[in-house]
């Protein structure tokens, strides 16, 4: 098994580089464009079709296959375009507190309200950029002040045009086994908004008890659930359930 891992808003393939130490098997981090690998493109002209091209584009030129593909947050408006097209790849489909807004809809419509307005205030000339002093409150709130510098300087500009482009959600009809982790202690995306995200993607709930950077604060128990879901997608190929040791139940 292997696994493709792609970045929410205003971060690059680098915020997953504590995580891919204790994955179970190859992974490749996406770069979207704008950022890292991609930096030459544009932000300002950024589409979700361009991001979707980007995943495509790295599944296939690095050759994986038995993919474990995890969206974190933003990831979950492209990761559902790229469905189809990567079905014969991908093995399973994880949502970590993905941003999943019902279809035609756009994500800031859909977020919560306070986290909102800092968006809104943060959007200037098609260009997202995040206050890094409010950081701290939206994605550190359960890390350790070392994590929560080292978060910071992950951050970077993203493309306000992916916020109000209108979602489309049909890839999600494609028969891929599917799991949402939901995480208890995101001020980000909340547990709320999660919840209904998780009703939208279907298939199987895990719960960590984590802020919205499970990759940073507690890159273990969340390669631990990753690598279950390898691990059981390689004896029971197709099935929708991923293991469930080291998760927590909501409160």
């Amino acid at each position: 098994m292997s696994f493709l891992l792609v970045h929410g808003a205003g971060m690059g393939a680098t915020s997953w580089d504590r995580l891919i130490p204790h994955l179970s098997g190859p992974a490749v981090a996406v770069d979207l464009p704008g950022r890292g690998a991609r930096a030459h493109v544009d932000l300002r002209s950024v589409t979700l079709d361009d991001c979707a091209a980007a995943i495509v584009a790295d599944a296939v030129d690095s050759g994986l296959s038995d993919i474990v593909l995890v969206a974190h947050s933003f990831a979950g408006v492209s990761v559902p375009r790229v469905l189809a097209e990567l079905s014969e790849r991908v093995a399973h489909v994880v949502f970590l507190s993905a941003v999943v807004p019902p279809d035609g809809s756009r994500v800031l419509d859909e977020i919560d309200p306070g986290v909102r307005e800092a968006v809104e205030a943060s959007l200037d000339g098609g260009v997202y950029r995040q206050d890094h002093a409010a950081v701290p409150a939206m994605l550190c709130n359960d890390m350790t002040p070392e994590q929560t510098q080292w978060t910071i300087g992950q951050v970077v500009e993203d493309a306000a045009a992916l916020l109000s482009e209108p979602v489309d959600l049909s890839g999600l009809a494609v028969d891929v086994p599917r799991t949402y982790i939901r995480l208890t202690r995101d001020t980000c995306y909340t547990p709320e908004l999660q919840a209904r995200s998780a009703d939208l993607v279907g298939g199987d709930t895990v719960f960590l008890d984590s802020g919205h950077m499970a990759m940073v604060s507690i890159p273990e128990q969340l390669a631990e659930v990753l690598n279950g879901i390898a691990a059981r997608q390689v004896c029971c190929p197709g099935s929708s359930s991923g293991l469930r040791r080291g998760c927590t139940s909501p409160a």
